[in-house]
């Protein structure tokens, strides 16, 4: 039984939608020094006066921004230490004294690196070019509240090939949604407290309009960098990272921090590699070499536990004690594959289980991806976030069951070998793909393929795997991962550290 489900009476409902969202924008003939070197050709600008030819652009946008922040009676602050200033706490200070009305908020400006180019000429081909050079130049923060986004900003560097980093809070954009629609709700910073019809909003965030994002975002493009505009240029956008948040909202707060603490620190010591694989819809291989692991922390905010794979991590904690909320995040969405057209060098398109493409067209495929990687780790704390349901029906799969005049033991958590079974049933990849004799055999070498046929029996009659139907294909049930996760921990976190103790 899923968490959702047995504690149904003391939860007003559920809401999944994206969180933080970071958007980069670059322009396609500028963003790559070979590009820039055939625009200036092409313009008949010499190479070596390309430092004057951007100069001249940054003066531009200077003067651009100076007008922006007189028109909106504001003044430009400058951050000198940025790694000490937290842009969004002084935000904060100033919605509070200026309202939520649409509009621009505030501006910040700051030294910061940028990838830029420099003048080249190779004397053995005799070619003069432009090539990579890095340094900094002032960044522009433009923050502003837009009726349909919220709150947002856009951050423009001063200097070629000008990346645009914009970014906006999908719980913003489903309040302004919610707003249109006459649904009555309550927000606190980023995350619904309660909300009048969760089955509506639900439908609202699962209507996110990739084509109104991108119209907003050459519209944001034009209007603070003007660079777009006297060179007729347009930005191609892709994302930069991204949260995709589902929140569990209950209607007390007491309700939650009786099963919370349980929760969270079972989770420390039940997740395995694996386990984060399988959350995030991937198979964990033998020779993957990049990070991976659990990180709990305690927050003023309160507790946070955090899975992490890569580019891409899952968390859990609580807001403001009322919502438990499960959060999936990507720094790299091609990280996460799915079926779509791929071309090859020799034109032809085949369709096929590819890496995502990163472009914002990604975001509506990518938000079932996102869902579906919370909705796995809710399955599995619901193993254990009561563990009396567990223990009940460990107590029937270890009896002994027969069955048409044939006897098929139970299974012991202190036996070895049941121990190794139970425990490679357990693996992350069985969840998503399941298991044959063949690739269980590949776990338990020592035994033969009649012996794992007998176990598969056996397994199948304590009603801890079931068969697909017309396959040789094998999955854990509900009540056998129940079953295992309760065994495990039971044993593991309770009897082994008592036992220690004599």
């Amino acid at each position: 039984m899923l968490l959702t489900e047995r504690y149904i009476d003391k939860i007003s409902g559920v809401i999944s939608c994206f969180d933080r969202v970071v958007i980069q924008g670059t322009l396609p003939d500028w963003c790559y020094n070979m590009g820039m070197t055939r625009f200036l050709y092409m313009h008949e600008i010499k190479i070596f006066d390309y430092p004057a030819f951007a100069n001249n652009l940054r003066l531009e946008l200077r003067n651009h921004s100076e007008q922006i922040a007189k028109e909106n009676d504001l003044e430009i602050e400058f951050i000198r230490k940025i790694n000490g200033f937290r842009k969004e706490a002084r935000i904060k200070e100033i919605l509070a004294l200026r309202g939520m009305h649409t509009g621009l908020v505030h501006i910040f400006s700051a030294m910061e690196a940028c990838t830029s180019y420099k003048p080249w000429h190779d004397k053995k081909t005799g070619k003069t070019f432009l090539t990579y050079d890095s340094g900094k130049c002032l960044h522009y923060y433009f923050y502003f509240i837009d009726k349909v986004f919220g709150l947002c900003y856009l951050r423009v560097p001063t200097w070629a090939p000008f990346r645009l980093q914009f970014y906006y809070n999908g719980h913003n954009w489903l309040a302004g949604k919610l707003d249109k629609a006459a649904v009555t709700y309550t927000i606190r910073e980023n995350a619904f407290t309660s909300l009048e019809d969760f089955i509506k909003a639900q439908a609202i965030s699962d209507g996110f309009r990739v084509d109104d994002l991108k119209q907003a975002l050459d519209i944001f493009a034009s209007r603070y960098c003007p660079v777009t505009k006297k060179f007729e240029l347009a930005y191609h956008w892709s994302i930069m990272q991204v949260e995709y948040a589902t929140d569990i909202v209950f209607k007390k707060k007491e309700y939650l921090n009786a099963i919370y603490e349980p929760l969270i620190r079972t989770a420390i010591h039940s997740v395995k590699p694996e386990n984060i694989a399988t959350f995030l819809g991937r198979k964990l291989h033998p020779a993957y070499q990049g990070e991976m692991g659990n990180n709990f922390n305690t927050r003023i905010m309160g507790t946070r536990i955090k899975h992490q794979m890569g580019a891409s991590s899952i968390k859990m904690y609580d807001k403001f004690g009322q919502v438990l909320r499960i959060e999936t995040t990507s720094n790299d969405v091609s990280q996460f594959k799915c079926f779509r057209d791929v071309q090859h060098r020799d034109g032809c398109i085949d369709r096929k289980n590819a890496p995502m493409k990163k472009g914002i067209y990604s975001m509506h495929l990518l938000s079932g991806l996102l869902k579906a990687s919370n909705r796995r780790y809710v399955e599995f704390i619901s193993t254990f976030d009561d563990v009396s349901d567990g223990i009940d029906n460990l107590k029937k799969v270890s009896k002994t069951v027969v069955t048409d005049k044939r006897t098929y033991k139970g299974f012991n958590f202190f036996a070895e070998d049941d121990v190794k079974l139970l425990v490679t049933l357990e693996r992350g990849e069985f969840n998503i793909s399941g298991f044959q004799n063949k690739t269980l055999h590949s776990f338990l070498s020592e035994k033969s393929s009649g012996q794992i046929s007998r176990i598969l029996k056996r397994l199948n009659k304590h009603g801890i795997i079931k068969k697909i139907g017309k396959t040789y294909k094998y999955y854990l049930t509900r009540m056998g991962k129940a079953v295992i996760a309760a065994g495990l921990i039971v044993k593991e976190m309770s009897i082994i550290p008592l036992l220690a103790t004599v």
